[in-house]
């Protein structure tokens, strides 16, 4: 089987279309795994892969280490709130010492962006990015392109629409990378203080009227407010923002067809979408979550560069 085009999966923009499509089909044959009675396989048994966490985490750290598991590969987590990090030490000494136990590849999150880069110069380790600041999230950009895939059987030509916190939010630049990389038309919408100024750039539409978005997609990506990177009031309250920018059940009613909704999590409900869209037939949002196991493993297991064992 042919290998990924890079050593590191650092963000999207380092993946080519050939790249993407060889994920996708190493991720339904990991689908099928994760199917089975016994979901293990020894792909990468003798692999030890080190999850080193400087932000805080549910789904992704937990995603990385059931692919991670489900691969056989040894896992060893780090928590830098509890670690040394906390007394001073930088990144490429926690990593290097991580390194000396042996360890072959790191999932690195952390907050500043363009981190994974400057780590995968400094060490011999592959490097995968789960997240660097507002930069990037190369795998939950590939989970959602692989959800939308799985939906229409197939990218190309399909309208996206991401709402919400355009500005602060790596998964919007990652799925936009992604999406346009394999035929997608995508659009932002938000309010224009969260849309950076760079995105025509992109070659995305922009819209700040949610429902004729809505009507021009074909699926929604509705992202969180990411409150915790904003250092000033970009809208007056969240109230105001979800009475302009909230999806509820009677405006996805209301639409002229019907669409899919997605979300990367977490979800704020009753802020950016309610409990009755996020649980509805159109929603995805828990095989996007199914979905970023398999692909995990697929990313995992090709950057191993493994003779598959399934």
């Amino acid at each position: 089987m042919a290998g990924l085009s890079t050593r590191h999966l650092l963000g999207i923009k380092d993946l080519n279309r050939a790249d993407i499509e060889l994920i996708f089909e190493t991720a339904d044959t990991f689908k099928s795994v994760l199917n089975r009675p016994i979901k293990k396989v020894p792909s990468l048994r003798d692999v030890t892969i080190a999850n080193i966490f400087f932000e805080n985490s549910t789904r992704t750290r937990l995603s990385f280490e059931l692919a991670e598991k489900r691969l056989s590969a040894d896992v060893i987590n780090f928590a830098a709130s509890s670690s040394s990090v906390s007394k001073g030490e930088t990144l490429i000494d926690t990593v290097n010492n991580i390194l000396a136990m042996k360890v072959d590849m790191v999932v690195m999150r952390h907050p500043y962006a363009g981190a994974g880069i400057f780590l995968s110069k400094h060490v011999k380790a592959q490097i995968v990015n789960a997240g660097d600041g507002a930069h990037e999230h190369p795998t939950q950009a590939l989970l959602d392109a692989f959800s939308i895939r799985e939906k229409y059987g197939d990218v190309a030509g399909k309208k996206v629409v991401i709402v919400g916190d355009i500005l602060h939010s790596r998964v919007a630049l990652s799925n936009i990378l992604c999406l346009k990389q394999l035929g997608a038309e995508v659009m932002v919408c938000g309010p224009t203080t969260l849309i950076p100024k760079y995105i025509g750039s992109l070659g995305v539409k922009v819209e700040h009227n949610l429902i004729k978005a809505l009507n021009w997609c074909d699926v929604a990506n509705m992202l969180r407010i990411q409150l915790e990177r904003q250092d000033i009031k970009y809208f007056p309250s969240l109230r105001e923002y979800t009475m302009l920018f909230g999806l509820n059940k009677t405006i996805l009613d209301s639409l002229d067809k019907e669409i899919t909704v997605m979300h990367p999590g977490p979800i704020n409900r009753g802020v950016e979408i309610t409990s009755d869209v996020a649980d509805s037939r159109q929603s995805i949002i828990l095989d996007q979550v199914e979905n970023g196991v398999a692909v995990r493993m697929a990313v995992l297991y090709l950057l191993a560069g493994q003779t598959p064992t399934i």
